[in-house]
This record gives structure tokens, sequence and C-alpha cells, in this order.
């Protein structure tokens, strides 16, 4: 009888030594998982960010490109894109750590701190050669993105 007892107390033992093992490597998996998914999504979201600025200017260059409706112009402190259309300009320009955006007539007498802001980057220098926009846009972690784009509207655009 002694023996019977024995034999079911160590099978018991070793269904919760399985137990335990199992429950250990679920546990593993399932944060080695969350673990590589947050890899993931934080380079996802980086990768966004950075692509967001060069997109969202070449975006504002492709609706405003006609005959003279694109130059990169001194505004304030900072060189500037001056997109010109039916007597407006938007200023797309680097100010104070931020992608900014200033909607006014040509000679609305603003300043750079009257934009508002779009997106937080570090560093925007932009340059116009023969219809050739180059913008280098520096967003977070010291990443350097260039963009160029050819204006459609060719001799027409301003320098």
């Amino acid at each position: 009888m002694r023996k019977r007892v024995s034999q079911h107390h160590m099978s018991g033992l070793l269904m919760l030594l399985l137990f335990g093992i199992f429950a250990v490597c679920v546990l593993a998996v399932l944060l080695t998982g969350a673990r590589a998914y947050r890899g993931l999504t934080q380079r996802d979201q980086a990768a966004f960010g950075r692509r967001t600025g060069t997109q969202y200017i070449a975006a504002r260059v492709r609706q405003a490109d006609t005959a003279g409706g694109v130059a990169v112009k001194p505004f304030g402190d900072t060189t500037a894109l001056a997109l010109t259309q039916d007597g407006m300009v938007t200023w797309v320009y680097w100010y104070d750590g931020y992608l900014m955006e200033l909607y006014t007539f040509e000679d609305g007498g603003l300043s750079p701190g009257d934009g508002v802001p779009i997106m937080e980057l570090e560093s925007l220098e932009l340059s116009m050669e023969d219809g050739l926009l180059t913008a280098e846009v520096g967003s977070a972690g010291g990443v350097t993105d260039t963009i160029r784009l050819s204006l459609r509207s060719g001799e027409g655009a301003a320098g």
C-alpha cells in the first residue's frame, strides 16, 4: 500500500514538473514575440517619421508646380520654399526645430515665427538649380533624407 502511495506522489510531481516546464516555455515564447513586435513597431514609426517630411514637401511642390510657382527664397533668418499661386504664397521652412508652413499674401510682412508647425525636424536644407529642387530633411536620430524634384513647369521655375 505504501509503495502505491509513493508511486502516486511521484507521478503527480512529474506531471507538475512537466506543466511547469511547459508554462516557462510558453512565457519565453510570448516575451520573445512581444520584444520582436516592439522592435518592429519602433522601426516602422521611425521610418514613417523620416518619410513624412520629404513626402510632405514633395506633395506641396507638386501642387504648386506651375510656371514661376516654386522658388527657394530667403525668409527671415532661414531659407524657405515659396509656393506661389494667385497672389498668395505658402512658405515651407524650418524654424525652431519644426517644419513650418505659412500661408499669406506675397507682401504679407509676416515672420517665420508666425507659421504653423507641421512636424518636428532637426534640420531642413533647400536649394534650387536649373529646375531641380533639392531638400535635405534631417529627422530624429541624426538621419538625413534627401529628395530631388524636377519641376514639371521647366523654365518657369524661379530660383
